[in-house]
């Protein structure tokens, strides 16, 4: 249980620093909400696959 929480928290880091990046060196903003995006569905997409790892 507490591996999966530290797996979600270290996900979220690299979510946030990904944010981050993105809004420092992406000039256009269209651009930069659908990378965005991306990392939010990538993040949500890995979260749910250790969720149902745990549970299977």
């Amino acid at each position: 249980m507490l591996s999966l929480l530290i797996g979600i928290l270290i996900i979220v880091v690299i979510a946030a620093l990904l944010f981050w990046v993105i809004d420092r060196f992406c000039p256009d903003a269209k651009l930069s909400q659908i990378l965005k995006l991306l990392v939010v569905l990538i993040c949500l997409g890995s979260i749910v696959n250790r969720l149902s790892g745990m549970l299977l």
